[in-house]
């Protein structure tokens, strides 16, 4: 595998360039001096926020735009290995790394690097995570999944020893990561476009967790089924969290107030903490903080610490963020594309919906719909209405397998309300016929969802 030396910087060329990962990584090397050039399907916000960076990148991918023959090519996942530019560099024998490699070495030249890791709740825990190392004055660098407002965008480049990612399994791209502490939230089954069964995604988790360095730390749900066979035979520490009192730390005295936001006791080996309060919302929220509090302390920084970052969190865009309002009806957008998420982002518009509870849900993948259709349907019945979108096919292509509309049909046999249209603009028709005062509008999935509710807010 080739080695990039960050003491000596390069022409790095990022094929997919616009992707919240890539684009990240692309900032981290700018600002270490690198020269960096790449391309994407489309010109974005974040494309042209790397083009005022000093980047080049070009709209399309051909391969045209390794003319200039690039020292390295990092590509992504979805990159396969017809696609033109790629093949380009493979034809011209450039050096070549994956993202997630690309990432690991990185992630080699921090003394304490995090990984936060598990099939829900990533984006959220990094994010947390983060709010405590800004505010214990760590100066880390942070590489999230979403865009974080107490960073300006995805990625914050620190210089202190300290560096926070999160860590996917999708693919097992978290496989080429050797961090100091990792978190594992939970295990569930997902992406079962790549993994065969929960089983093979469960000793996924296992590997990676026996990726730490010697002397590094597990921060684990000790409430997970898989907890025994994630944590076999490993050598490093383990850290538990989680909701049950067996774990190292659990919470007691859990509330909600009138804006749906969470506070709780926190509690360590049967010494209270202190009490912590959250600007979001969701029960789940409660052991996300709680892996983030662990790893905090683990690292030396005192709990007020903790508890201070934490309450200037108010979430991750696209996790339970408030849009807006239109004649009383409360506009929210959330990234669940998964029936756990979806449970546990409906359980906490529960606390706060004045009336009706209104859900626009867009499917995310073929595959996923397919496999946890029946998890899928018990989860959207949550809502009060729901309305389907189309599914969003992402890296996937529509071969029949399944369709949104059958959602709706088995939605409608359980007596729910539920619809499906075509398109966005007849989705925003109906719901400006249809909403109330007082009612809660949920945008839901992992595509482009967000856009009817902005469209209906004139964003």
């Amino acid at each position: 595998m080739y080695k990039v030396d960050f003491t000596k910087p390069i022409h790095v060329h990022f094929i997919g360039i616009g992707g919240i990962s890539m684009s990240g990584l692309a900032e981290i090397l700018i600002k270490e001096g690198f020269k960096i050039t790449g391309s994407d399907m489309k010109a974005s916000e974040i494309t042209r926020s790397l083009e005022d960076m000093g980047a080049f990148v070009y709209v399309g991918q051909r391969a045209s735009n390794i003319d200039d023959k690039p020292d390295l090519v990092v590509y992504t996942a979805a990159i396969h290995q017809d696609n033109e530019e790629y093949k380009a560099c493979v034809d011209a024998d450039i050096p070549m790394l994956t993202r997630a490699e690309l990432l690991g070495q990185i992630m080699d030249n921090y003394k304490f690097s995090v990984a936060v890791s598990g099939t829900h709740g990533k984006t959220t825990t990094t994010s947390m995570l983060s709010h405590i190392f800004i505010e214990a004055d760590v100066d880390p660098t942070i590489s999230v999944g979403g865009m974080l407002d107490a960073i300006g965008g995805n990625i914050r480049v620190g210089h202190s020893d300290y560096f926070v990612t999160e860590a996917c399994e999708y693919t097992n791209s978290y496989h080429k990561f050797f961090p100091d502490t990792s978190i594992i939230l939970n295990v569930d089954a997902d992406h079962l476009d790549f993994f065969k069964d929960i089983n093979e995604i469960v000793e996924s988790f296992h590997t990676f967790a026996g990726n730490l360095k010697d002397t590094g730390t597990l921060v684990i749900n000790g409430d997970m089924e898989s907890f025994e066979k994630v944590t076999k035979d490993l050598n490093c520490g383990i850290i538990t969290f989680g909701e049950s009192h067996k774990n190292d730390y659990y919470p007691t005295d859990i509330e909600t107030d009138e804006n749906g936001h969470i506070s709780f006791t926190a509690n360590r080996k049967g010494e209270v903490l202190g009490r912590v309060s959250l600007n979001v919302g969701g029960v789940h929220n409660v052991t996300n903080a709680l892996s983030a509090i662990a790893v905090a302390i683990h690292y030396g920084i005192d709990f007020d610490t903790c508890v201070a970052g934490l309450s200037s969190f108010a979430g991750a865009k696209r996790r339970f963020e408030r849009k807006g309002e239109r004649m009383g009806v409360t506009v929210i957008d959330d990234y669940a594309h998964h029936p756990t998420e979806i449970k546990a982002t409906l359980k906490a518009a529960r606390r706060m919906v004045k009336n009706e509870l209104w859900l626009v849900f867009q499917p995310h993948t073929y595959t996923r719909t397919k496999a946890l259709f029946g998890e899928f349907v018990d989860a959207l019945t949550l809502a009060d209405h729901i309305v389907l979108a189309d599914i969003y096919a992402a890296r996937e292509k529509d071969t029949g397998l399944v369709h949104a509309s059958e959602l709706r049909d088995e939605l409608v046999k359980r007596g729910k309300d539920a619809h499906y249209f075509p398109t966005f603009n007849e989705i925003e028709n109906f719901l400006l016929k249809n909403c109330k005062k007082n009612d809660l509008l949920i945008t839901m999935g992992a595509g482009d969802v967000v856009n009817i509710g902005e469209e209906l807010l004139g964003m």
